[in-house]
């Protein structure tokens, strides 16, 4: 487990207004509405907001117009006119063979260009369903749905149809290096956004500045505040390359779920958010919350010959420190976690299907999940060394480079109040934790009964596909 120390310091102090403030967000805003609709939906199209990380590595929240669709129906008529219509067209079941796509990848680089859309985007996969593995054909296939794709304002790319982001070569690229050919098995995979302790003494002596006395007009100089004693968090990556668009995706992912929980981003489903629900009471005797992204590890079916595996479920789950596991499959001791926190979690974890389909990053955060899954796996079963493929180009960062982004390293402290009782809640904390060999324990696998995986491992044809194809349907 990301454990952070200094969040203990943290203290609840007596007074009129209730403020919740995450030490794990970004984002600023006050709400101050007496009684919050616990059930309030958001826009229809609340797709649009993202982040933005500076060359200092400061994160920033994000949020593009586009109130009549117009801009995105352009960049999608734009993207069908420039892409090949076979790999446009939606499909069902579309195969992307690793190896042949490290082949075609290696003959652009020595020809002195970079991947093509179609390799950069992985023909179109907006997940990644099997694995299947043919040995004799040197072949370790991925495949999963398909479509077009163009990019979104965010810089997203999205499929034209269904709006899923799709998979990207260099998020598959990553979840590869963390489980290479023969290499060590990958440890935890995670992000955490943490306070300094010299904020957190910062904002302790702020808090006994204002003592017990407070009332509705000084709302925004306590938020503020508490905004600028805090100051900025450190964002901590771990187990992958913090210049990635993996770890990119895990720290959007964390930061836009908190900025929910505490009410300062509206969900884009029906989604009852912690503050909503929270009673301040409740909370001073746990002074403490966390939550955490964690991979559904219940998620893989295996044929039973070892030779396919299947994705299957939401992949996420949203969980309280109390509910983590840690590397040796033993939950790890925490304080009982509060109503309205285990609550808030459960509904996130519920919904998750439709908060992924609804807002894109939750998407990609499951996606990447399913590829560290996936690539565990590979490794696990020596998928490599039974294909024959050594992984030499996707695995050197000299001839296919994936850390070109800028590291996240720090955000903004997130606050808000809600009049709604007589005690200061303290911050929220947690992250992303993935260890993605834990899916893979005998407990965890979903038993193939039907050979359904199996049956999908030999439907897959190489029939007449020439040497350079590295896709098809």
């Amino acid at each position: 487990m990301v454990e952070n120390h200094t969040h203990k310091r943290s203290v609840l102090l007596a007074g009129l207004l209730t403020l919740l403030f995450s030490l794990g967000s970004v984002g600023m805003g006050v709400a101050q509405d007496p009684d919050p609709d616990p059930d309030i939906i958001t826009d229809p199209d609340p797709n649009l907001a993202g982040v933005a990380i500076d060359a200092d590595g400061v994160v920033h929240r994000q949020v593009f117009r586009d109130p009549t669709g117009q801009l995105r129906r352009r960049r999608i008529a734009e993207a069908r006119a420039a892409l090949d219509p076979d790999i446009a067209r939606p499909s069902p079941l579309r195969k992307v063979s690793l190896t042949r796509l490290e082949r075609a990848i290696a003959k652009q680089l020595e020809a002195g260009r970079q991947p093509t859309a179609a390799m950069r985007h992985l023909a179109g996969l907006t997940r990644a369903k099997y694995v299947f593995l043919y040995p004799d054909a040197g072949d370790i296939v991925i495949a999963g749905p398909a479509e077009g794709w163009a990019e979104d304002l965010n810089g997203r790319m999205r499929g034209m149809k269904t709006g899923r982001p799709v998979l990207l070569l260099e998020d598959l690229v990553v979840a590869l290096r963390a489980y290479p050919p023969g290499g060590k098995q990958a440890g935890l995979i995670f992000c955490s956004i943490d306070p300094t302790q010299e904020g957190l003494a910062r904002m302790q002596q702020f808090l006994r500045s204002i003592g017990g006395q407070a009332h509705p007009g000084q709302t925004q100089a306590i938020v503020h505040g508490l905004q600028t004693s805090l100051g900025l968090q450190t964002v901590r990556v771990g187990g992958v390359p913090p210049s990635t668009h993996l770890a990119r995706v895990m720290v959007e992912a964390d930061y836009r779920m908190k900025l929910i929980g505490i009410g300062l981003e509206r969900p884009p489903v029906k989604l009852t958010s912690y503050v909503a629900r929270a009673n301040p009471a409740a909370v001073s005797r746990n002074a403490l919350q966390r939550w955490y992204f964690v991979p559904n590890y219940e998620s893989v079916r295996v044929a039973d010959d070892e030779l396919a595996m299947e994705l299957v479920g939401s992949g996420v789950k949203l969980i309280g420190q109390n509910e983590l596991v840690g590397a040796d499959g033993g939950r790890i001791a925490s304080r009982k976690t509060d109503r309205a926190s285990h609550l808030f979690v459960t509904g996130f974890t519920k919904k998750y299907a439709q908060l992924a389909k609804a807002a894109p990053i939750y998407a990609q955060l499951r996606n990447v999940i399913d590829l560290l899954v996936a690539a565990a796996f590979m490794q696990k079963h020596d998928y490599y060394a039974r294909a024959n493929w050594s992984m030499e180009v996707l695995r050197d960062e000299s001839q296919l480079p994936v850390e070109i982004h800028n590291a996240p390293r720090q955000v903004a402290s997130a606050v808000n109040s809600i009049w709604k009782g007589n005690r200061l809640m303290t911050p929220i904390g947690g992250g992303v934790e993935i260890r993605a060999s834990l899916a893979l324990k005998s407990e965890n696998l979903l038993q193939d009964n039907e050979d359904a995986v199996k049956q999908a491992h030999g439907e897959v044809r190489f029939d007449n596909l020439p040497d350079d194809r590295w896709w098809w349907d």
